[in-house]
């Protein structure tokens, strides 16, 4: 279907303002002929700075936009990419739809219509990990339980051989099962500890932030560089100061652990409006980024991360990151992250103001 328009620029296409749909209008040359404010709202960047610019000085990664866009101009017939992904400049990317149709007229041009799908995705995407966390909890927990019985059994068994020999050489071997029974403890322990009931009183995030950022300097005094960039505007956040920062140290130290002790860690936090988090809107909220220039988390493990004992790393116990979901998880919030090589970012995203719509 192509629609009549002889000149995108005219001032009747302001009616274009009303939609909650973004458009634009390019002409022949892809160059931005009009931009509605719900685009303006998406893109992040005002009308003026557009108008007149090619479509790929605007968003990054646009150069295939612009060759679908330039065949459906040369052959009058219009497209869908049911996938892009919208890189804007200084902002993270977006999953979108885009719809292109031909204009009629004097000029020629092209009218895209896009959509972002990120929040349909994200949602579904939500549930299952919410699903997951339950059932994983649930395993955790009685696998936990069936563990710590016999381990204490085990313990006192080496502890009572170990008084009845002689031989120094003998007794070593008494000593590592005691050992490892113990460090099997402390990881029971680390199973069951997110079941404990909140401490909730009225926090500062950054307080959060440094004090994992001195616990990490700590356990890596030379190497690793550890950034902040922090907005200091941001509200006291409800919550529970030890279970936040169990959350975050878990992440930063899986970020130091992957750097090896050599590499920079940024520790970043932000204000969001209007949020959804699991299917719960809510009118304000903040985020945490926690980036590294480490090697990234290998593909065939990035759909498994938050998994229990789940590892790329050789001796991880694989409880870490789901971990510092549950605990995320247990004050409304969500943990995501996006990794390639040189580039890593967990972003936690945890509610600040009261429920807006359910």
């Amino acid at each position: 279907m192509n629609v009549n328009i002889s000149r995108p620029s005219h001032p009747g296409y302001g009616g274009l303002d009303h939609l909650a749909t973004a458009v634009l209008i390019l002409d022949g040359s892809l160059q931005v002929r009009f931009i509605n404010a719900a685009a303006e709202n998406l893109l992040e960047i005002s009308s003026k700075s557009m108008l007149s610019q090619p479509l790929t000085h605007l968003l990054s990664g646009a150069e295939s936009l612009s060759e679908v866009a330039r065949a459906a101009l040369a052959q009058d017939m219009g497209f869908i990419e049911h996938e892009w992904h919208l890189a804007r400049k200084g902002h993270p990317t977006l999953l979108v739809s885009c719809t292109g149709t031909p204009i009629q007229g004097t000029e020629p041009g092209i009218l895209l219509e896009i959509r972002p799908i990120s929040q349909r995705i994200r949602i579904a995407r939500e549930e299952k990990i919410l699903e997951d966390q339950k059932f994983n909890r649930e395993l955790i927990r009685n696998l936990a339980h069936e563990i710590r019985n016999p381990l204490g059994g085990i313990r006192g068994a080496a502890q009572l051989l170990e008084r009845e020999l002689d031989r120094l050489e003998l007794k070593e071997y008494t000593q590592v099962i005691r050992a490892e029974a113990d460090r099997l403890q402390v990881l029971m322990d680390r199973m069951l500890s997110p079941n404990r009931l909140q401490q909730s009183a009225p926090l500062n995030i950054h307080e959060v932030l440094e004090r994992v950022r001195s616990v990490i300097l700590a356990e890596y005094p030379q190497g690793i560089v550890i950034q902040r960039d922090y907005d200091t505007s941001l509200p006291e956040i409800i919550g529970d100061r030890e279970q936040l920062i169990q959350a975050v140290l878990n992440i930063v130290r899986n970020a130091a652990q992957a750097l090896q002790g050599q590499g920079q860690i940024l520790l970043q936090s932000r204000a969001l409006r209007q949020i959804t988090l699991a299917r719960r809107r809510f009118r304000l909220g903040l985020q945490i980024r926690i980036v590294d220039n480490g090697p990234g988390i290998p593909e065939a493990l990035q759909n498994r991360i938050f998994q229990p004992l789940v590892s790329g790393r050789e001796g991880g116990s694989g409880l870490g990151l789901m971990l510092a979901q549950n605990l995320i998880s247990q004050h409304h919030g969500m943990v995501e992250f996006e990794s390639a090589p040189g580039h890593t970012c967990f972003s936690l995203t945890l509610p600040l103001s009261e429920t807006e719509t359910t």
